[in-house]
């Protein structure tokens, strides 16, 4: 399936972004300008992105040094979600051992064609992770600080003090990839599938590198989201203003 490049998306586009900003806007879920400033900056920035992975996907060096931007601009969103560049510490303790175990077995294969797109759905799933976790955990300390301060006044150090409030809820951050992995098939096919059907693999072939990224991301996930809870009983993530 191929989207028809002309007026008609141009249209349709213009009017998606319009009822989106609307609803938030009209309902008072926020201000309608991130709206259309997500939109204008996804049409830029896939324009741009478009151009330059032609390159990127001629040479393996230019695949490392793209890895490594997507890995930053993580880093970037994450730490303005969360709290400073220790975010960053998050998204690669989850990414690197991963994506380095699927690239050593060659299940991804050395390729760039290969590598972006997956280093890509791994490295977003961790910064989604590591900024729910952070935000949540750091919500939770600074609403429950009486409890806090109680944990301290029993004894505890600092770092357990603030494990004993924020461990419990930063799992939440595991929501979104617990329930895309319980319900895949059943409520949505995820893009890999799919595109691998597009892409002219077997059903079988598509299946099994959907379940990979799937429970990969899980364990990513979950380690990003472990690091954060440290981070943030180190007192490395702390509430920005």
């Amino acid at each position: 399936m191929h989207v028809a490049i002309g007026w008609s998306l141009a249209g349709v586009l213009v009017l998606l972004t319009a009822v989106a900003a609307v609803v938030v806007g009209v309902g008072r879920l926020g201000s309608w300008r991130p709206v259309v400033t997500a939109a204008l900056r996804a049409i830029g920035q896939l324009a741009a992105v478009s151009f330059i992975i032609v390159l990127v996907l001629r040479n393996g060096w230019l695949t490392a040094a793209f890895v490594l931007l997507m890995f930053a601009i993580a880093t970037l969103t994450s730490a303005r979600r969360g709290g400073g560049p220790w975010a960053g510490a998050a998204i690669f303790g989850g990414v690197a051992p991963i994506l380095g175990l699927l690239l050593a077995t060659r299940l991804v294969p050395m390729n760039p064609v290969a590598i972006i797109p997956i280093a890509g759905i791994l490295i977003g799933g961790a910064m989604t992770a590591t900024s729910l976790a952070s935000r949540r955990a750091l919500d939770e300390l600074a609403s429950r600080r009486g409890e806090y301060e109680a944990a301290l006044a029993l004894g505890l150090t600092n770092p357990d003090a603030a494990r004993l409030i924020v461990r419990p809820t930063a799992g939440q951050a595991l929501v979104p990839a617990l329930d895309q992995t319980r319900t895949v098939g059943l409520v949505t096919l995820p893009g890999t599938f799919v595109g691998i059907l597009l892409g002219g693999g077997t059903p079988l072939q598509a299946g099994a590198t959907q379940l990979l990224v799937l429970i990969a991301l899980l364990a990513i996930e979950g380690i990003a989201v472990l690091v954060t809870v440290e981070l943030v009983a180190a007192e490395k993530l702390t509430a920005r203003t």
